[in-house]
């Protein structure tokens, strides 16, 4: 694929070239790449180009609780799932409560951030809370396991509006200078939430009932949605700029993501990778693929337009951002089952070891416009990928047995390094387009990171399960499981095993930890090589008049 450099007209900032210093564009002057905004281009709301004020505590609350309910739901519902299933059965197809979820909110992003750019932030997000809420109130009233899991599919489609939108408002209504520290707040709710929604989980699934993970989502929602109908003021905008909205592409874009993300979750799980069913489904993905690509050619304003991936700039935060999705599997989903089968720690303990990350990455990135306003946007984000390499390398070459301190100083300081990546990235990649681009830009962004993560599941996942199987093929041992599905619940009873035995499976899943770590550490390496072979080094920021 090749990237047309980023050209377009120099704009002068005037009294406002020291914020395109602080953005890493020394002399005051923005190479914008497409030309400067005005009636035919999508000219920002009179609030961006006019000056924009911090805006009110209430609309910042909404922000804050929309993205809470997003940030929460996984986790709450994770440690209920025993209570969940000794009620409602299904345990065969208990994860689709999870993949469900993900594969509603993945596939809508795009649609949202098209939506959005249209019609506005605040229609979409009340519609995305909107959704979200009775999507709750219906999974509380689930009386079978696959009622739940449709109805979960509809918290989806409210969680991938909320998403969105939430962080395409961050940008618009707070001025470049000011987005580092909205954002900081934000990744401290992903934070908190991570620590908290567990423990809150199992605290109402334990004394309250399992249908409580849900409806405890009713008043933050309720709150949220009366706060952005009565507080959220947008900009009027021009009459003139609004299309037909492509439905076509919409439904081509979900019927793509939504057969990928099935054939990547499914995979490896309930068939083989190389079985007819796999192979059906990604074939079928890539046929529809090719139908998006010609729906959203002929579409007058496509839902993925395709300047997202033409202009350096976006295309490269996109690679880099899915990138990012991919590695941080290994510390989110194996660290937890490094820390209990070789380290010998609680459900506890482990969770506390993941949680270091979430710890140390809200602080980084709050800290981080400080050296994106010296070195730029993309220098920022490459030596933060660069020091996150470094670390996931690290936990490979740590002894076995490790002591609990050694990996909890790699999460401590991978947490710093991607704070320090992720937060330029966004904020950057934002100030490059205008008011009208700025939710389709968004939506891409996340939802390349969010592919990521699926991808990053089903590879990493098949490299665990080849380490481990071919440890337990080269040295047969007594009591040793032959079947890979048999290992969670002999690592779950590990009395049960021979002393050999259990010692030899408990390296078997070091090894494999290591391993993934490995793969972690090959994909940080390619976000690098995107950022500084693809990535300008200047990003392009627009003028923001004030």
């Amino acid at each position: 694929m090749v990237f047309p450099a980023d050209e377009g007209n120099t704009v002068e900032t005037g009294e406002n070239g020291a914020e395109a210093d602080q953005a890493g564009i020394p002399g005051g002057k923005v190479s914008a790449d497409r030309p400067a905004p005005g009636p035919a281009t999508g000219q920002d709301p009179p609030a961006e180009s006019a000056g924009r004020r911090r805006p009110p505590t209430p609309v910042v609350a909404s922000l804050m609780l929309s993205m809470a309910l997003v940030a929460l739901d996984s986790t709450i519902v994770s440690t209920a799932v025993p209570q969940i299933v000794g009620d409602l059965g299904g345990f065969s197809v208990f994860s689709w409560l999870f993949s469900g979820y993900l594969l509603a909110v993945t596939v809508t992003l795009p649609v949202y951030g098209r939506l959005s750019d249209t019609f506005g932030r605040k229609p979409v997000l009340l519609f995305g809370t909107a959704l979200f809420l009775a999507g709750s109130l219906l999974c509380a009233s689930a009386w079978n396991m696959v009622a739940l899991i449709a109805f979960r599919i509809v918290q989806g489609l409210g969680g991938g509006a909320l998403q969105s939108t939430v962080q395409t408002l961050a940008a618009d209504l707070y001025p470049l200078r000011d987005r580092p520290r909205i954002q900081a707040r934000m990744t401290t709710v992903w934070a908190s939430s991570a620590l908290l929604g567990p423990a809150l989980g199992g605290v109402l699934a334990g004394y309250a009932g399992w249908r409580w993970t849900f409806l405890i989502n009713v008043p933050p929602a309720g709150l949220a949605l009366w706060l952005t109908a009565r507080h959220l003021v947008e900009p009027v905008r021009s009459p003139g700029r609004r299309g037909p909205v492509d439905w076509a592409g919409a439904l081509a874009v979900f019927a793509c993501g939504g057969l990928l993300l099935f054939a990547l979750v499914q995979g490896g799980v309930a068939w083989p990778w190389l079985s007819a069913p796999s192979l059906a489904l990604f074939g079928a993905s890539a046929a529809s693929a090719a139908v998006v690509v010609r729906v959203e050619r002929r579409a007058e304003e496509p839902i993925l337009p395709g300047w997202v991936w033409r202009r350096r700039t976006i295309a490269a935060v996109n690679l880099a951002m899915g990138a990012l999705g991919l590695l941080m599997v290994a510390p989110m989903v194996f660290m937890p089952t490094y820390a209990q089968s070789v380290l010998g720690l609680g459900p506890v303990g482990a969770g506390l070891l993941t949680a270091l990350m979430t710890l140390s990455w809200p602080l980084s990135a709050a800290l981080c416009q400080h050296v994106y306003r010296r070195i730029g946007f993309r220098d920022t984000a490459a030596l933060g990928m660069g020091l996150a390499s470094v670390v996931l390398f690290a936990f490979t070459l740590l002894p076995y047995p490790a002591r609990p301190w050694q990996p909890a100083l790699v999460m401590l300081l991978l947490g710093a390094a991607l704070g320090l990546f992720q937060l330029p990235l966004m904020v950057g990649v934002q100030s490059t387009v205008g008011w009208a681009e700025r939710g389709t830009t968004t939506a891409s962004v996340l939802f390349c990171r969010t592919v990521g993560q699926s991808v990053g599941a089903a590879l990493l996942g098949a490299v665990a399960n080849a380490t481990v199987a071919a440890r337990l093929a080269h040295t047969p041992l007594p009591g040793l499981p032959e079947r890979l599905d048999d290992v969670s619940r002999a690592l779950a009873e590990p009395g049960g095993l021979p002393a050999a035995a259990s010692e030899h499976l408990r390296a078997a899943v070091a090894a494999a930890v290591k391993h993934i770590f490995l793969g972690a550490t090959a994909a940080g390496v390619a976000a690098l090589l995107v950022l500084l072979l693809v990535a300008p080094r200047r990003f392009p920021v627009l003028p923001e008049h004030r």
